[in-house]
C-alpha cells in the first residue's frame, strides 16, 4: 500500500502564485489551495495540513492576521507556518514573532523552498505558552441551552484567543458555568468544541464580555 502523502496548503489570492507553488510541491505532497484567507482558516481546521504558505498581502482577513490566528489557535499553533511574500523582507522577524517558521520573498527559489519545508515538517514544533493571548477578530458561533432548556444561539467576534479559550462579547446574558458548544463562523461553520464560561467582563454594560474555557476539542 502506497503511505498517504503530507499535506501542504497554499494561500495566496494570485492564482497564477498557486500554480507555480503547486508545480514546485506536487511531487512530494499532497496540494490544497485557496485565494480567500477567511476559507483559509476553515480549510486548516478541516483538513489538518502539515505545512502552509500563504502571502502577507491579501483583501479582508490579510496575512498578518491569519499567521497569528492560526499560531494562536490550539488545533493549529504546531502547524509550520512559511511566509512567501513580495512584501518587505524586513518583515521577516515580526511574522516569526507571530509564529511563521520561515519567511520567502518572491521570487522563490524552488530548491530552497523545499529543502527548508521538508526540515520544518520532519522536526517537532516547540510547544507554545498555553497562556498566551493574541489580539484576533475571529468570527464564531456559540449555541447553549439556559436553565430551562431554551436553545440559544448567538454569532460573535473574538477579542483574544489562546491555546485553551477565548474573549468574546455578547449581548445576550450567559451566566458563568454554562456550556457552550464553539464553531467557527467563516464560510460555513466548523465545530470546534465545547468551552465554558468562566467570567465576565462588564457584566453591567450594554455588550459584556465572556471569557470562555476550552473543555471539549474537536477530533
Amino acid at each position: 500500500m502506497t503511505p498517504s502523502r503530507q499535506r501542504v496548503l497554499i494561500i495566496d489570492d494570485d492564482e497564477a502564485v498557486r500554480v507555480v507553488l503547486r508545480a514546485y510541491l506536487e511531487d512530494r505532497y499532497e496540494i490544497i489551495d485557496t485565494g480567500d484567507p477567511e476559507q483559509a482558516l476553515k480549510m486548516a481546521l478541516e483538513q489538518k495540513p502539515s505545512a502552509i504558505l500563504m502571502e502577507l498581502s491579501m483583501p479582508g482577513f490579510n496575512g498578518f492576521e491569519l499567521c497569528k490566528t492560526l499560531s494562536s489557535l490550539s488545533f493549529t499553533q504546531h502547524i509550520p507556518i512559511f511566509i512567501v511574500s513580495s512584501e518587505d523582507i524586513r518583515n521577516k522577524a515580526f511574522c516569526e514573532g507571530l509564529g511563521a517558521s520561515d519567511y520567502f520573498h518572491k521570487p522563490v527559489d524552488r530548491g530552497q523552498l523545499r529543502a527548508r519545508l521538508a526540515y520544518a515538517m520532519a522536526a517537532k514544533k516547540p510547544e507554545r505558552r498555553a497562556a498566551a493571548r493574541v489580539s484576533t477578530r475571529l468570527h464564531m458561533k456559540l449555541s447553549w441551552k439556559d436553565k430551562k432548556g431554551s436553545s440559544l444561539e448567538i454569532h460573535t467576534v473574538t477579542e483574544n484567543v489562546s491555546a485553551t479559550g477565548f474573549l468574546c462579547g455578547c449581548k445576550v446574558p450567559i451566566e458563568v458555568g454554562t456550556s457552550v458548544d464553539v464553531f467557527v463562523d467563516s464560510d460555513g461553520e466548523h465545530y470546534m468544541g465545547t468551552a465554558m464560561v468562566v467570567r465576565v467582563v462588564g457584566a453591567d454594560t450594554e455588550y459584556p464580555l465572556y471569557g470562555c474555557h476550552f473543555t471539549k476539542k474537536a477530533e
